[in-house]
């Protein structure tokens, strides 16, 4: 269906799309399964092809704007997706030695090769020694 748009814009008339392509909501797909996330993107991914087909042998209006539709609920369920899979890796690897570079925190360069507090002020037995041995002094009168 053609309806008519602003002046000035782009085009003067847009495609509005209509029937039963609804947006998936990224809610309603977070409470599903991987399988199911994985047939719904099958779904999702022949219905796109069927519409490219559609657009080549010069489909009707609302089969062109669908398109648009489809793809951005592909996006979605991937989204969805991989949100879960790192999720479970995430779950999987914590409390390890051991990270998976994906998984660790990004910060900065700088930041990550910091040296942690404990290697910060590590001291050795001989320093530690001459420190017992030899305190700081400590005056009455003090600048």
């Amino acid at each position: 269906i053609l309806a008519q748009g602003i002046p000035g814009s782009r085009s003067h008339w847009q495609i509005v799309a209509t029937g039963n392509m609804v947006k998936v909501k990224a809610y309603e797909l977070r409470s599903k399964t991987s399988k199911e996330l994985l047939k719904e993107l099958d779904d999702m991914k022949s219905e796109l092809a069927q519409l490219r087909v559609a657009k080549v042998s010069g489909g009707a209006a609302s089969k062109l704007a669908k398109i648009k539709v489809v793809r951005k609920n592909i996006a979605r369920i991937l989204t969805v997706y991989n949100t879960k899979q790192k999720a479970e890796a995430r779950k999987q690897y914590k409390g390890k030695k051991y990270v998976p570079l994906d998984l660790r925190p990004k910060k900065t360069r700088k930041i990550r090769q910091a040296l942690k507090a404990e290697q910060k002020y590590a001291k050795t037995s001989r320093t530690k020694k001459r420190e017992s041995n030899f305190p700081m002094r400590r005056y009455a009168v003090t600048m």
